[in-house]
């Protein structure tokens, strides 16, 4: 069965929502930074034994036959070691995956690419590698990589023969155990699989037996067979109906394939997934030491009915903690999250208090960009309110705050939904006109700009604010 990018996305952005996602990687997706696959991993071991890996379908067995004829498995550990510690190129699927709040990781490849990018982002990846450690529990971890074939590092025990495909319920029996589960209960990303793995084809007839047709939604990509490709019509034809069976035979298993004619196509496909993702969780910026004719009752109400509104309906809400707004913002968030039973405080608010105590100014500056850049980066909607403080030099004026339009400025790089609410004035005055003067860019805003620059009344302005937001998570 095939369903379209669109239905992926969506489908799989809200099982990143529902904490249930989870990612399987095969050889394919570490192919980009330079690694070899599966194939090209034995090409050389078969040259040796003067078999032509291109003419093999069964490579367990080329793999077997080497380990036949060496007496010893020195060499493919070596090759396995050569292979997988060569420097990488960068590979933007595996940072695209890594950026996304997955937290389950399951993968066939020996490489550390996964957990690398993973510590790259400041995520704790808990690694399992051999049934020891499955036990073991990494104290603060943000994901688990479940290696199921071994890593580079202890190649003496990567799944690779035919004689360890016979033996991994013996050495690895709880990783199937745990793969079984997580089949069952998440949703899987299956990218650079070509599911000729007879593990994994195991272990899927052996939950499709349980399960039958109740099994859970799984997708997978498949680069569609192309004309270009061969040089006889038969040729084709014959790769193409093959392709069609495969599909059909996937989908006994839950798993449904996403065609793509290249496969630099699964990269926007996964930046679209994280831009969906993102557009869930709402970044409200501002802050006021005066509110000129709001009113600071006022003020608070509006910026605490926004946050309580964007939780209502399920977004994550995150601050900085701005004076005189942060607070309201905050208080309006818990206020609807401890009014329902069912929603979770991690999962719709995020709390970012900057940094105190920093005396010299330009390490400070330096300290708050990158605080800015790292809480928005997350983010994929931006709300900008006030944006006023004292001016340092005369604390009896008032002056616009230049965080606020550094929010802005991060914010639009980001590629944020941005919403100013001008006739709150100060910053968010300054945001709006920009916004105005350049509205091919926020098309999105278009209807709504009378409101946000005019409307003073907190509940219309809550009413507007929440329908963007869910426009655009919905586009």
């Amino acid at each position: 069965m095939t369903v379209s990018r669109d239905v992926l996305i969506r489908k799989f952005t809200q099982a990143i929502r529902e904490g249930n996602a989870g990612i399987f990687a095969g050889a394919g997706l570490s192919r980009a930074s330079g690694y070899v696959d599966w194939k090209n991993l034995l090409r050389p071991l078969a040259k040796e034994v003067k078999l032509d890996v291109d003419k093999e379908k069964d490579l367990l067995s080329v793999a077997q036959y080497y380990r036949n004829e060496s007496g010893t498995r020195g060499s493919i550990n070596q090759e396995i070691l050569d292979a997988f510690n060569a420097e990488v190129a960068e590979n933007e699927n595996i940072e695209i995956i890594s950026r996304l709040p997955i937290s389950t990781y399951w993968t066939t490849n020996y490489d550390k690419l996964i957990e690398s990018e993973l510590k790259k982002k400041n995520r704790k990846a808990d690694v399992k590698i051999d049934s020891d450690q499955l036990s073991i529990v990494l104290k603060d971890r943000d994901a688990i990589v479940y290696k199921m074939h071994g890593d580079v590092n202890h190649p003496a025990h990567a799944v690779l023969t035919k004689d360890d495909y016979v033996l991994y319920d013996k050495k690895r029996p709880l990783f199937r155990t745990i793969l079984k589960g997580d089949l069952v209960s998440k949703r899987f990303l299956f990218i650079g699989f070509s599911f000729e793995d007879p593990n994994l084809d195991y272990i899927l007839g052996q939950i499709h037996s349980l399960l039958d047709e109740n099994v859970a939604d799984h997708y997978c990509f498949f680069r569609k067979v192309q004309k270009s490709d061969y040089c006889k019509d038969e040729d084709y034809g014959y790769e193409r109906a093959k392709q069609e069976l495969r599909v059909k035979d996937l989908a006994r298993y839950g798993i449904q394939t996403v065609f793509v004619n290249d496969y630099s196509e699964i990269t926007k496909i996964l930046q679209d997934i994280e831009f969906s993702v993102k557009r869930n969780n709402v970044f409200i910026s501002g802050s006021a030491d005066y509110y000129a004719g709001w009113g600071k009752d006022k003020a608070e109400e509006l910026a605490r009915k926004i946050s309580e509104s964007l939780v209502k309906n399920d977004f994550k809400v995150t601050s900085g903690f701005g004076l005189g707004i942060g607070s309201s913002v905050i208080n309006g968030a818990l206020g609807e999250i401890y009014r329902s039973k069912y929603k979770q405080l991690d999962e719709h608010l995020c709390i970012h208090p900057f940094p105190q105590g920093i005396k010299d100014a330009v390490e400070r500056q330096n300290v708050f960009t990158q605080y800015r850049k790292d809480m928005i980066l997350d983010t994929g909607v931006a709300i900008f309110l006030f944006g006023n403080k004292k001016d340092i030099a005369d604390s009896s004026k008032i002056i616009d705050a230049p965080g606020c339009w550094e929010e802005f400025s991060i914010a639009r790089d980001n590629k944020n939904i941005i919403i100013p609410i001008g006739s709150t004035g100060f910053m968010a005055k300054e945001i709006f006109d920009e916004v105005k003067a350049n509205m091919d860019n926020y098309k999105y805003l278009e209807k709504y700009m009378d409101v946000l620059e005019k409307e003073n009344d907190v509940d219309k302005l809550v009413e507007v604010v929440t329908t963007i937001v869910k426009e655009q998570r919905m586009a």
